[in-house]
Order: structure tokens, then C-alpha cells, then sequence
């Protein structure tokens, strides 16, 4: 589904009319240049390239300068394709902004977790730990049992043990559009998105 690509401010919070306090996490998003449309006709499935974040020309490889000097765009950092329903009704060159979406409306973020380095069990997967008293030492944050003895004399795949925690994509679906400014093309989205302050995100509408 269409969307745009934005950059994760920060969060804030408001409180609603009933004096609830609501979470918002502000994204920038767009303005996002389209730089190529894809048809059914000469690509077999219909999508619009888009384009978002300044960047040094000199910074960039030679087939991502072509691909902005194919469309006539301004470089920019970040570069994702949308798939779309039915034949894409903007051009190159035309400008997606946050009018894409309105106050009220259900959208799923796309981004990069924080990366927590080598975790163990507890922080990574919550686990309860080792008794604390009745002569345990060194077992408190022990992941216990990890499989059986002779038979299958192997461990598992797919046991929860300690490793590698964040930095992975992931998508935090069914938040709501809380409020939106068009001047500068910033988006309060209820809730937590994915990744820390200044993170690329990815802002789609739901089917």
C-alpha cells in the first residue's frame, strides 16, 4: 500500500479531553519525490518509487546517481518502492506529502529496532531466572535446562538463549493518526514506533 518515508523526532504526550494521557511519537515524513512509477504493462506489477532525506551527490554511488538523473529528481538518502491497486495516478516528479494521511486514520510503521548488543535470557526473551536463596550462587540469571540428556543428545533449533537483542526490522501494525502538520510535514502517531530519535521509518497505510 502507498505510504511515505519519514524520520522518527521523538516522543511526546498529550492529554485528551477526558484527561487521559496519550503517547505520540512524532515522525517527519516527506516530502517524498516520486522518482520512478512501475505499470503492469512494462513491469508486471504497478508501484511508485519514492524518494526521501537530503544527501551529498558526492556521497553516492553511481547507480544511485542514475537512477535520480533518469528521473530529472534531486539525490536524496533514502529510496522505497510502494506497491499500488490499479494503475499509479502520479508522475515523476510529483511530491507525496503528509496530506497522504488524516487525523483518525489506521496506519502500520515500518523501522529499525535499537540494537542492544549480546543480551541474555533474561533481558532478551524475560526470562524468570534462578531461585535467589536456598544456596544458589551464579544461577540467578541462569537460563536453566536447555534440552534433554542422551536422547536426542543435541540441543534444539529454536531454543531461547542468550544473543544477539535489536537491530532488526520490524513493523508495529494498527496505530492511529492522532494529529498532523501540514506546514511541517509532521505526523502524531498514538503509540511507539519502531527505533530511536533520528531512525528512518516507514509510514504505511493499512488494506
Amino acid at each position: 500500500m502507498l505510504g511515505l518515508i519519514g524520520k522518527k523526532v521523538g516522543m511526546t504526550q498529550i492529554f485528551d479531553d477526558s484527561e487521559q494521557m496519550l503517547p505520540l511519537t512524532v515522525v517527519e515524513a516527506g516530502p517524498c519525490p516520486v522518482v520512478q512509477v512501475k505499470t503492469e504493462a512494462s513491469d508486471g506489477y504497478a508501484a511508485l518509487k519514492v524518494a526521501f532525506g537530503d544527501v551529498k551527490e558526492s556521497r553516492m554511488t553511481k547507480p544511485e546517481r542514475g537512477v535520480f538523473d533518469k528521473s530529472g529528481v534531486a539525490p536524496h538518502r533514502v529510496l522505497k518502492e510502494f506497491r499500488v491497486d490499479g494503475e499509479p495516478e502520479q508522475a515523476v516528479g510529483d511530491v507525496l506529502n503528509v496530506t497522504l494521511f488524516e487525523a483518525g486514520e489506521v496506519v502500520d510503521v515500518s523501522g529499525r529496532s535499537k540494537g542492544r548488543g549480546f543480551a541474555g535470557g533474561v533481558k532478551r526473551h524475560g526470562f524468570k531466572g534462578g531461585p535467589k536463596t536456598h544456596g544458589q550462587s551464579d544461577r540467578h540469571r541462569a537460563p536453566g535446562s536447555i534440552g534433554q540428556s542422551s536422547t536426542p543428545s543435541k540441543v534444539m533449533k529454536g531454543i531461547r538463549m542468550a544473543g544477539h537483542m535489536g537491530d532488526r526490522n520490524v513493523t508495529s501494525c494498527g496505530l492511529t493518526v492522532f494529529g498532523i502538520d501540514e506546514d511541517r510535514n509532521l505526523l502524531l502517531i498514538k503509540g511507539a514506533v519502531p527505533g530511536g530519535n533520528g531512525s528512518t521509518v516507514v509510514i504505511r497505510k493499512r488494506k
